[in-house]
């Protein structure tokens, strides 16, 4: 089951208290104060994780708790440090403050620890107080108290090229040819529901990810159709591919609207490399002008397939090459 966005509870440890304690010696009823440091709490990580897929886990638990800092001991000993938690997470998550929505972290690179939330500070032993007019003191400090925290987990699909398009433009058919992924298909809309990833191999060892996105309709920024939690899987996309089939009565048209639609959800949108595709070439009973295109394909016939991946690695190449190189 693919989940892409789910609430967690956190929170990171409380600081351990400090030690009121006295040296015992021969002969005197109170000896020097010694007591220690309380330790430091816990602090919460979030890191990303390739090899997950989805959110599912968090559907199960919810509440992470960092442990407290241990109290200081006698001699002067600082006490243990509370135990940090690491909580792992797939490749694309976005943290954010429930409340605020506030992006804590965006969780982009694997095995690399982001921390969130960090523990309290651990309260100081009495022998910190001991002064020339109180040299018994009987006070230490508490621990500062750890931070807690409602934050949302959003999931944002990490690819190199996004397939964009209306229900049944057949983006589910281009990736399950292109790459080894098994997306479902069936010819009615809404088919795909959750982002599908594929690599797709081309010249000598090279390869690239493409993200069959599920389909967009008009006001999909708006949130109409799910359109909220499909967009944002096209953010993390480097190369937009618009997918228009044969079936529709009217190009520009369909390649405009799903074009507002993404600019209405992010103007980052445009910032992107475009290629624009006429699909389902097979099922044209008579010539059509094809000129508004960058490629004609079919991946009934393979009609234009290698051509499609070569522009599409081209594009990536560009964004990779330094300026001036």
């Amino acid at each position: 089951m693919f989940v892409d966005f789910v609430n967690v509870s956190i929170s990171s440890g409380h600081g351990g208290k400090g030690k009121v304690a006295f040296r015992k010696e021969k002969f005197v009823a109170k000896g020097s104060p010694n007591g220690g440091d309380g330790g430091k709490g816990g602090d919460i990580f979030f890191i990303g994780d390739k090899n997950m897929r989805t959110l599912l886990d968090f559907t199960m638990h919810r509440q992470f708790f960092a442990e407290n800092g241990h109290s200081g001991g006698l001699n002067n000993m600082t006490g243990k440090d509370g135990k940090t938690i690491t909580i792992k997470v797939p490749l694309g998550t976005v943290v954010k403050d429930r409340k605020t929505n506030e992006i804590l972290v965006d969780v982009s690179e694997d095995l690399v620890p982001y921390k969130v939330l960090t523990g309290g500070i651990g309260g100081k032993g009495n022998f910190h107080f001991k002064t020339s007019t109180n040299q018994a003191p009987m006070y230490a400090q508490p621990g500062l108290p750890g931070v807690a925290v409602e934050v949302n987990l959003e999931l944002k699909v990490l690819a190199d090229v996004g397939l964009v398009g209306y229900p049944n433009a057949g983006k589910s058919t281009l990736l399950s040819v292109l790459s080894n992924a098994r997306p479902k298909i069936a010819d009615y809309p809404f088919t795909t529901i959750i982002p599908n990833l594929g690599i797709v191999k081309y010249g000598n060892y090279k390869s690239f990810v493409m993200a069959d996105i599920p389909g967009l309709i008009e006001g999909a920024s708006h949130g109409k159709g799910l359109g909220y939690q499909f967009l944002r899987h096209v953010e993390r996309t480097r190369v937009l591919v618009y997918m228009i089939s044969t079936e529709s009565e009217d190009f520009e048209k369909d390649f405009n609207i799903l074009q507002h639609e993404l600019f209405e959800y992010d103007e980052k949108m445009k910032e992107k490399p475009v290629i624009k595709v006429l699909t389902k070439t097979d099922l044209l009973t008579e010539d059509v002008d094809r000129s508004f295109f960058d490629i004609c394909i079919s991946s009934f016939t393979h009609e234009g397939l290698d051509e499609l991946k070569l522009m599409i690695a081209e594009k990536i190449k560009v964004l990779d090459t330094p300026l001036g190189f």
